[in-house]
């Protein structure tokens, strides 16, 4: 079990140092209005997206909201064509044209980011309607969403199906304390949002979402009660961004000793010192693993910044719009 848990760690530790680097130089060109839109980090929330990874199968989907790079450089998203669609390039995923918001990767499960509130859990409903139609019984889907969005009425309108038709969902609740600049208890009643899970007859669990393996067990869990038709699970990983609700955000609303005290429990410290407590790894070799990582998403930026645009005549090509005569292009 050491073994094993050795190489979860080391694993872990990697995929939470490359999002951290990627993000923060994304943060730096966004500032310089290098990207394109809106961008929302997740710095911080590295633990939950990392731990749902190492708990899926290659086969599995995840869908999710406007905060989630995270989330698609867990699952494998190429960081090239990833920062290349952040900058608008004609070599991004979408062709420039989906922005942070809105990436998608259907080869790698990553069946679309979703700027709409909520909306990443009634797909997440809908794909595990069709995995269960289709009998893919060693298939799941995870619906990751924020605390903000657990106050959506397509919450519990998707909660109250995947009950009733048992599908094999895992709603993943990244509670990050805040919906922009509202504090989940100024917001919220009746404590921790997993308990909603019970008016829909499936287990809610809330985690430490700043600990990797704890969401790594939790998901585990549930992926095996789906795969075994026991139906959906609700997990709240109580987390906390370190950046504002988006890049820019001067944060007002929040104080620097709240920041503080929640750095204190930094996902990529805590697994940094459970390795070297363990003897998994040295100083030397953690400072080379950043270093790999940093070269890494230097590399990404490079390839971003030397893409072409994209030609203004495919503006409007692959972009549609219902009218009153049906879709048109």
């Amino acid at each position: 079990m050491d073994y094993d848990r050795r190489h979860v760690v080391e694993s872990m530790l990697q995929q939470m140092l490359f999002i951290r680097l990627f993000e923060e130089s994304v943060e730096q060109d966004a500032l310089q209005g290098m990207v394109q839109g809106g961008v929302h980090l997740s710095i911080g929330q590295e633990a939950v997206a990392v731990g749902v990874h190492h708990a899926l199968q290659s086969q599995d989907y995840v869908t999710g909201g406007h905060r989630g790079h995270h989330i698609c450089l867990a699952r494998g998203m190429d960081p090239r064509i990833m920062m290349a669609e952040l900058m608008g390039k004609a070599t991004g995923l979408s062709r420039g044209k989906s922005g942070s918001m809105h990436l998608i990767d259907p080869d790698h499960g990553i069946l679309g980011l979703n700027g709409i509130v909520a909306a990443s859990i009634g797909i997440a409903t809908g794909a595990a309607f069709a995995v269960k139609y289709w009998q893919r019984s060693d298939q799941v889907v995870v619906g990751f969403f924020g605390d903000g969005a657990g106050n959506k009425g397509l919450f519990n309108e998707s909660l109250n199906l995947a009950g009733l038709w048992n599908l094999p969902v895992i709603y993943v609740c990244e509670n990050n304390q805040y919906a922009v600049e509202t504090h989940v208890r100024q917001s919220t009643a009746g404590g921790d949002l997993s308990h909603r899970a019970e008016g829909y007859g499936f287990p809610g669990i809330t985690v430490d979402g700043m600990d990797p393996l704890a969401v790594w067990e939790a998901v585990t869990q549930a992926r095996t009660r789906a795969v075994n038709g026991e139906g959906p699970t609700l997990i709240e990983a109580q987390t906390y961004r370190y950046r504002g609700h988006d890049v820019g955000d001067p944060q007002t609303y929040r104080t620097k000793d709240e920041i503080a005290d929640w750095r204190e429990r930094d996902p990529i410290e805590y697994l940094t010192q459970m390795a070297m407590a363990n003897e998994w790894l040295d100083g030397n070799t953690i400072t080379a693993l950043r270093e790999s990582m940093q070269r890494e998403v230097d590399a990404a930026r490079r390839f971003a910044l030397e893409s072409p645009d994209p030609e203004l005549g495919v503006a409007l090509q692959y972009v549609y719009s219902q009218g009153g005569t049906g879709w048109q292009n």
